[in-house]
């Protein structure tokens, strides 16, 4: 099954999460290629407590051979190894933060896990890098593709592609 994950971090070296939370998932058994990775992109805090730095964000797409709730698990485990603690106040600045935004067509709604992820819609910093590598995907529950959801998104915020990328240069 193909799943979407969205990586933000503006704490420590935001650069140097991404690229750990990256490559630690892509070491959970059961991720397979094709990897597609967005570009990073620089973002405005949105919500966040007054003087939050700002975010860089980006999205993967891989192939997972478990099932939705094992590939939370596994993310939420990224996290923690990252230095996430497991309860964290919702937007404010963290290290980082992984989040499943959809697992192939699954329409998932539990205590634990909602897929697609509720807040993708409207998210500038989330549309703007997975339209780079799915612009066409239209999640469950959506009429719209990926590309149009971002041409309809306001911007209430700044999401400029960042000069530092997955590569060490």
């Amino acid at each position: 099954m193909r799943a979407g994950v969205a990586l933000g971090s503006n704490l420590g070296d935001p650069l140097g999460n991404l690229r750990a939370a990256r490559h630690a998932i892509l070491l959970i058994p059961g991720v397979t290629e094709p990897i597609l990775s967005s570009p990073i992109y620089e973002t405005e805090p949105v919500g966040c407590e007054p003087g939050a730095a700002n975010f860089l964000n980006a999205v993967i797409e891989f192939t997972y051979a478990g099932d939705a709730l094992q590939l939370f698990e596994q993310l939420r485990g990224v996290e923690t190894s990252l230095g996430r603690p497991a309860e964290h106040a919702r937007n404010v600045s963290r290290s980082i933060d992984v989040d499943l935004l959809y697992f192939g067509d699954a329409v998932i709604k539990t205590d634990r896990l909602t897929l697609p992820h509720p807040r993708i819609e409207g998210r500038r910093f989330v549309l703007q890098p997975l339209a780079d590598i799915q612009p066409n995907r239209v999640l469950p529950g959506q009429t719209k593709s990926v590309s149009e959801l971002l041409a309809l998104t306001p911007q209430s915020a700044t999401v400029l592609r960042s000069s530092k990328q997955w590569e060490d240069h």
